[in-house]
């Protein structure tokens, strides 16, 4: 099982959709951490959410239903894939939420 922290690994503050947000995007963490993951390797990903500031909308709509939006990753895909460690119990709910919308909308085309 391959593991991030994305305090560790990323940023104890990320924040904002885009690289002209802020150096700590949700498209850079998903460009240069999750995607290399999923693409390089069929194993589970664990994902520590822990030890942050927090998270904004737009950074995690951005790393994780970007994945769909922008790399064709599917939702089976990644519940197959992914799992979360969140002590805090409210980003793993919302990140899911945005990944089914997402799909939702793929699907309605």
């Amino acid at each position: 099982m391959a593991n991030i922290s994305i305090a560790a690994d990323f940023s104890e503050f990320p924040a904002g959709r885009i690289p002209d947000d802020g150096p700590n995007s949700g498209e850079r963490f998903r460009e240069e951490l999750l995607v290399p993951l999923l693409n390089g390797t069929d194993e589970h990903i664990e994902i520590n959410l822990d030890d942050t500031l927090g998270y904004g909308s737009s950074f995690l709509d951005e790393a994780f239903a970007g994945l769909l939006r922008i790399n064709g990753f599917s939702l089976n895909q990644l519940k197959k894939r992914i799992r979360f460690i969140d002590s805090r119990i409210i980003y793993e709910p919302m990140i899911w939420k945005y990944i089914e919308e997402e799909s939702n909308r793929a699907v309605r085309g």
